[in-house]
């Protein structure tokens, strides 16, 4: 592979058009058009044909040497270039900007190309590059004394935003966004812990000389304060991420709201990344959104809407007012069926408005993204519509969406008569895109355009009569114009006798000739081609003009369509939620400023969603009460009795809640929680060094800093990574620091049965226990949670389940009667004395089946039909009826027989 660029010296036209176009961007690959194709030369094709799966190839040379080159086509360039970008590639799109046509008055001797754009992950626009579900955010740093200052905005929808806050706060806040790109300063960039956090290559950029100032001319206003209080750093950030999206977009800047400044942490409910890694909201731990808490309750029928759910469920309110207002507006939709099923109807097929006004105010649109904006358009109109027509007064969320959407009638009506909806082209280059009857001299010049076709015709007929030649065809070359093929054969004796004399307008004239065929003009062809060719391109020019105008009406009222956007997102949300309330008997949790926790028959929203899909099994309900005098919930229990489930779903509650969303409950009763900690299973940070125990330890020290009397904890098995007296002295002081400083509420589960003994000791310490059931031998975890501890962990019957050997279960068990006699005080002073040390060290060969197990080990019993298990109920009875028999006359058992 190449690894440096060759000096520019000597370069062919075109290939200096490059060489200008990557010294501009020297970390970016250059898309470079020509013709047809967006070829790549040198390294960046060596460096991006493995990604594309296409082959290098070279296209002349250059100082002697070969030139590599791959190329892709033009009409597929947003799959390759999708590709791209999900590698982590910056693309400079180098385009043309003239026709061959306009080269050649100039006398050029290639076409004039440059750079449009530069695509990076977070300023793509196209849908195929894009997330439909998941903003994509820039995130831009600076320093602000002792924290930091960042400012984020998505290209694609619009949206921008800022925050101070304490250094220990940004884990929390990129866990949320999940930016797809950063840019800070060179200083900030290179800061190992924010180079592990941030996701690819952080862009260096320099600190804006006056960012107020740029951020005013950019929104076109005398003074920002009309946006909010911006601190200094805040407005540096800002800058620093609008002049990023200004260096890509080549001077032009896409339609963005005014930013917003955030207040902190103090208006949402504060969630750090291994919260929502261990609830996975948003991405499961394999990174994908099927089996996580957004995946579960994602009923919404919009992109929008359902970026809008993502956002609520990363961000959870923690204002009591604000949550209550959600609240109401999905209680009103629940009630009213109607009104819910009027608004999911017009939502059902809605376009994302908002990407679409993003492109058309780049420039970078299609005839859909005009169609979009319509069929929104009147999307907004039937949801207000359904809005004002319900029985019951709207609630203000709702009433305040719906004047939102009274958007001026006018617009609408002027894309519905401008637009040619039965045959919208898929490129504006390919006409067609304004509907007839819409402008009378675009009309008048499509009909001149047309009527050539005919003349057209009618010359080819001629054309056939005065050459003697039947087969003539009169075909459009992208270079030459009109011209007349003509099969070899016969375009033989046309080159050798012409019938025409020359100079007359039928006269042949020859232009090229090919394996097959001969191609030739005359003078009436060369006129009429230049009579339609001009008719066709006034008809263009006119088209363009049309579609501006329709832009510039969109444009003018780009606000309050993007405010429109917004409210119908809001709506879909609502909506849904309403939906899974109805057909999920979901309840509305009633929020109050006091410390409580009271879940009655509460259920895990995910793994109730699982079940359902995979085998239509029911979810088994548990409550949950952590109410003053009993806020601290130590729980026992084996494992696999559903702990880590429980202790999940009543932290899901809260984010749920606090989201705005009704609750997969029968009663909910929740104080308002400030900061949310999840600690359930664990894993090991290869990358920054760190053990299993490590992560358990930093992620514990976290929750016991951070929390306050309004957190909710949930904690799993802490302490378990290390020596069972280490472990249980860390889970016993983590257990009393929560209790008696902390004073939060937390359900603490746990496999130190010892820490049971601080129930009488610490007053608000309940305890409860997964509760199990023994039948026959067998271990039934019921997957219920009830009142005081678990006796036993059952974990030697989990280890049977995983499939260990017999011989280990069967020393296991040896091992685990002696310590708990050792426990109880009526066992040998040591394990030695019970256990010698080669006692059982030798596995004894396993001992053969019965015929009763070997029947069983053969049945499929998923498989088996009523009547086939009836059958084989009855081969059962009779093998046991021969055991019995064969033990009545050898009742001496074998060794093995004995089953653990």
């Amino acid at each position: 592979m190449t690894d440096s660029i060759p000096p520019a010296e000597g370069a062919t036209p075109a290939l200096a058009q490059w060489f200008a176009a990557k010294a501009q961007h020297p970390d970016a690959l250059v898309f470079f058009r020509m013709g047809d194709f967006f070829e790549l030369f040198f390294n960046d094709a060596e460096r991006a044909a493995p990604v594309l799966d296409i082959a290098v190839a070279h296209r002349g040379e250059h100082r002697g040497q070969p030139v590599p080159m791959a190329g892709v086509p033009v009409h597929a360039w947003e799959a390759y270039l999708a590709r791209l970008i999900r590698a982590g590639f910056r693309v400079a799109v180098c385009d043309q900007m003239e026709t061959p046509e306009q080269a050649k008055a100039r006398k050029a001797s290639t076409l004039r190309r440059e750079v449009v754009r530069v695509v990076t992950p977070s300023t793509v626009t196209e849908d195929g590059l894009l997330e439909a579900t998941r903003p994509a955010w820039l995130l831009a740093l600076a320093e602000a004394g002792d924290g930091f200052a960042c400012a984020w905005l998505d290209v694609s929808t619009g949206g921008f935003e800022t925050m101070a806050l304490p250094k220990a706060e940004l884990g929390a806040l990129l866990a949320r966004l999940e930016p797809v790109e950063a840019v800070a300063e060179r200083d900030l960039a290179e800061l190992p812990d924010l180079l592990h956090r941030l996701p690819g290559r952080i862009a260096h950029r320099v600190k804006p000389r006056d960012p107020a100032r740029l951020l005013r001319e950019a929104f076109g206003v005398a003074t920002l304060e009309g946006f909010g209080i911006f601190t200094e750093a805040e407005l540096a950030a800002a800058a620093q991420a609008l002049s990023y999206v200004r260096e890509t977009q080549a001077g032009a800047l896409p339609r963005l709201d005014p930013p917003r400044p955030q207040a902190g942490a103090a208006g949402t409910l504060a969630l750090d990344a291994a919260t929502r890694r261990s609830l996975e909201i948003l991405r499961d731990q394999r990174g994908g959104d099927q089996a996580t808490l957004f995946g579960a309750v994602n009923a919404t029928l919009t992109a929008a809407g359902a970026r809008e759910l993502a956002g609520r469920l990363s961000a959870p309110l923690a204002e009591a007012a604000a949550v209550s207002a959600r609240h109401d507006a999905v209680s009103f939709l629940l009630g009213a069926e109607a009104t819910r099923s009027a608004l999911r109807s017009a939502l059902k097929g809605a376009p994302d408005m908002a990407r679409a006004l993003a492109r058309l105010a780049l420039d970078r649109f299609a005839p859909r993204d005009l169609a979009a904006l319509l069929a929104g358009l009147r999307v907004a109109a039937a949801a207000r519509d359904a809005i004002a027509a319900a029985a019951l007064p709207a609630p203000p969320l709702m009433a305040q969406a719906a004047e939102t959407l009274n958007l001026d009638p006018a617009l609408e009506e002027e894309f519905g008569r401008a637009l040619n909806l039965q045959k919208l082209p898929a490129r504006l280059e390919d006409g067609g895109v304004i509907a007839p009857g819409y402008d009378g001299e675009l009309d008048a010049l499509r009909r001149l355009r047309d009527g050539g076709r005919d003349a057209i015709a009618a010359l080819q007929q001629d054309l056939a009569q005065a050459w003697g030649i039947a087969s003539v065809k009169i075909r459009h070359h992208q270079q030459f114009g009109f011209l007349a093929e003509v099969p070899a054969a016969p375009a033989e004796k046309l080159l050798r006798a012409s019938p025409i004399p020359p100079g007359q307008p039928l006269s042949p004239i020859h232009r090229q000739t090919m394996a097959n065929a001969v191609r030739f003009t005359c003078a009436a062809l060369a006129e009429l081609d230049r009579k339609v060719a001009e008719a066709g391109d006034r008809a263009a020019a006119r088209e363009r003009a049309c579609v501006a105008h329709l832009k510039r009406l969109a444009l003018a009222q780009g606000s309050a369509i993007a405010d429109a956007a917004r409210a119908l997102a809001e709506i879909d949300v609502h909506a849904a939620s309403a939906t899974l309330a109805a057909e999920g008997g979901w309840c509305r949790p009633a929020l109050t400023e006091r410390a409580e926790f009271c879940i009655v028959a509460g259920r895990h929203p995910v793994v109730e969603v699982m079940q359902k899909r995979a085998r239509g099994a029911s979810f088994v309900p548990n409550d949950c009460d952590l109410s003053p005098g009993r806020r601290l919930c130590l729980l026992t229990g084996p494992n696999m009795a559903g702990k880590s489930t429980w202790l999940r779903q009543n932290a899901l509650m809260v984010v749920l809640a606090q989201a705005g969303m009704f609750v997969p409950a029968q009663s909910a009763r929740i104080g308002l929680v400030d900061r949310l900690f999840s600690r359930v299973g664990g894993g090991d940070d290869i990358a920054g060094g760190r053990s299993t125990f490590m992560v358990e330890m930093a992620e514990t020290a976290a929750i016991l800093n951070q929390a306050t009397s309004r957190s909710l904890v949930v904690l799993d098995e802490v302490g378990r990574g290390t020596a069972t007296w280490d472990g249980l002295a860390i889970a016993w002081a983590v257990l009393e620091a929560l209790h008696d400083r902390i004073r939060c509420r937390a359900i603490f589960a746990t496999h130190f049965h010892e820490l049971t003994a601080l129930a009488g000791r610490l007053p608000d310490v309940a305890l409860a226990s997964m509760k199990v059931r023994e039948w026959r031998g067998e271990v039934v975890f019921q997957h219920l949670v009830g009142p005081g501890a678990s006796e036993r962990s059952w974990g030697v019957h989990v280890a049977r389940l995983a499939g260990v050997p017999r011989p280990v279960l069967a020393r296991a068990n040896q091992v685990l009667q002696a310590l708990e006699a050792r426990a109880r005080g009526g066992g040998p002073d040591t394990l030695a004395e019970e256990l010698p040390l080669f006692a059982q060290r030798v596995s004894a060969p396993p001992r053969p089946l019965s015929p009763i197990e070997a029947a069983l080990a053969e049945m499929d019993l998923d498989a088996l039909s009523p009547r086939e298990a009836q059958e084989a109920l009855y081969r059962l009875k009779a093998l046991s009826a021969e055991v019995d028999a064969a033990q009545q006359e050898n009742p001496v058992a074998a060794p093995g027989d004995t089953v653990v």
